[in-house]
């Protein structure tokens, strides 16, 4: 096949969504962004492609914050575009701390543009791995 159809961002609707992938234990990649943003414009294609490359092994999760406004308040977005991973901990319990090292919650957090790189690294250092093309 010459085509390939790309992996899309998940576009979320209801808050509840991202506690409902993050569920399935694997990383959830959220971009927060707005109409008229012109930051978000040119992160719209990285985010695109993170979608495609990651698609066995995280979610990305696209949320428009005047549609989904809970979502902005609940990660306490100021701006956009703000990039956060959310999700189970892939870090195991020290043995000095009594503490567990997993749970679910904020992992990683960027706003503005950010390099292709750096998203990359957030997302494996929280247990995605790339897809194989």
């Amino acid at each position: 096949m010459i085509f390939k159809r790309r992996t899309k961002p998940i576009n979320l609707e209801h808050i509840d969504q991202i506690d409902e992938l993050a569920a399935t234990g694997k990383p959830v990649f959220i971009d927060f962004w707005q109409n008229g943003c012109q930051p978000c414009r040119t992160m719209d294609g990285v985010v695109n492609e993170l979608a495609d490359e990651y698609q066995e092994s995280a979610h990305v999760v696209k949320v428009n914050i005047r549609n989904v406004p809970a979502a902005a308040q609940r990660f306490r977005v100021m701006s956009t575009p703000t990039f956060v991973v959310y999700g189970a901990s892939a870090k195991k319990q020290s043995k000095k701390s009594k503490r567990p090292g997993g749970g679910i919650g904020e992992r990683w957090r960027a706003s503005g543009l950010v390099k292709k790189d750096q998203l990359e690294k957030a997302l494996e250092r929280n247990g995605a791995a790339r897809a194989h093309q």
